[in-house]
């Protein structure tokens, strides 16, 4: 028996976006990959490290699903969420939704995926799965993992299956659009709003633009936090690079979403924001060549650099969350639309 639903298996560069965008594209909703990354308050930065791990972690968006919550909050979605520790309802969970014509979200651990090629464990993995027979799932990945791609059922129950970091139990969830949807237009100044309140008021010191500054200081310890610096280093810059974040730790995604809302506001506030984050992304890109080089040559003066750089963008990303914030700030200030443009002029 073959289950197949024909949708629009875009492949992006995010999995969480990337799996979203399938959802949203069969309800009608066709946004752009930086705008879902947005409107979904995905922006973030975490420094992580305990005796625990091999090698700290910088993180740079919310964590694992959290962007699709906010994004089905922002646009009045209806989110499904099924979680279970039973394997056989799980795939009923799927099975479902496919069999009436809606496809399904899937948080799972890449590693077991039979197309990834980088073996790595990571829980909070997320792909859209739109059919399957009686030995493959049919799934849209990301751009570089080959967009419509397919697994063996065995390896998908076990990516589900999966236990550890960021994992979820068998998490499938799916995405409805009720008569009320709120237009992505009017929930953009919330949504930018949200993401800089989060970012210049983090719960602790590792997250935001404080855990950047943090990141700083402690990347130039990096040398001596290794026994492997030729493997671990540059894999933290390709993790910042590459590994689904649009590169400069998701920093460019974040300024593509800017860029559209210049066209669509008349803001000096996001002009701003929009030309403080062009400068943080080229600078996250030079961090990572900073890490590689330090890396690869074992020269300690590169990640003195690294840490310069990071300090600078931590001033950047604090002033440019500082402008966007005040978005929300109307007092004295007039919102027009115009008719002919739809663009919106916000003071």
């Amino acid at each position: 028996m073959t289950t197949v639903i024909d949708i629009d298996a875009r492949g992006t560069q995010h999995c969480e976006t990337t799996a979203l965008g399938v959802l949203l594209r069969h309800e009608g909703i066709d946004l752009s990959e930086p705008m879902l990354f947005g409107l979904g308050s995905g922006l973030s930065f975490i420094y992580w490290d305990n005796k625990n791990m091999g090698f700290p972690f910088l993180g740079g968006r919310v964590k694992p699903f959290d962007l699709t919550r906010n994004l089905a909050t922002q646009l009045s979605l209806e989110l499904l969420v099924q979680e279970t520790v039973s394997a056989g309802r799980a795939w009923e969970n799927v099975a479902g939704p496919l069999a009436t014509g809606r496809p399904v979200g899937l948080q799972l651990d890449s590693y077991y995926l039979d197309y990834f090629g980088s073996k790595v464990h990571f829980g909070g993995h997320i792909v859209a799965m739109y059919g399957y027979d009686s030995d493959s799932a049919y799934l849209v990945d990301t751009e570089q993992q080959g967009g419509a791609v397919s697994t063996t059922l065995t390896s998908l129950a076990q990516a589900r299956a999966a236990r550890g970091p960021m994992t979820a139990k068998h998490r499938s969830f799916t995405v409805t659009k009720p008569g009320n949807t709120a237009s992505p237009h009017d929930r953009i100044i919330p949504a930018i709003t949200a993401c800089a309140a989060t970012f210049l008021n983090p719960p602790i010191v590792n997250f935001g633009c404080r855990g950047i500054e943090k990141a700083g200081r402690l990347v130039r310890t990096w040398l001596q936090r290794t026994d492997n610096p030729q493997q671990d280093l540059p894999l933290a810059a390709r993790l910042m690079e590459q590994a689904g974040t649009g590169g400069a730790l998701f920093r460019n995604l974040y300024r593509d979403f800017l860029a559209e809302c210049t066209q669509l506001f008349d803001s000096s506030h996001l002009r701003t924001g929009h030309r403080l984050y062009t400068e943080a992304a080229a600078l996250w890109t030079e961090v990572a060549a900073l890490i590689t080089a330090a890396g690869e040559s074992g020269d300690g003066e590169n990640l003195v650099r690294a840490g310069s750089v990071l300090g600078d963008i931590s001033r950047v990303e604090h002033e440019a969350m500082q402008s966007l914030s005040r978005l929300d700030d109307t007092s004295g200030s007039t919102v027009r639309t115009d008719p002919a443009t739809q663009t919106r002029s916000v003071r």
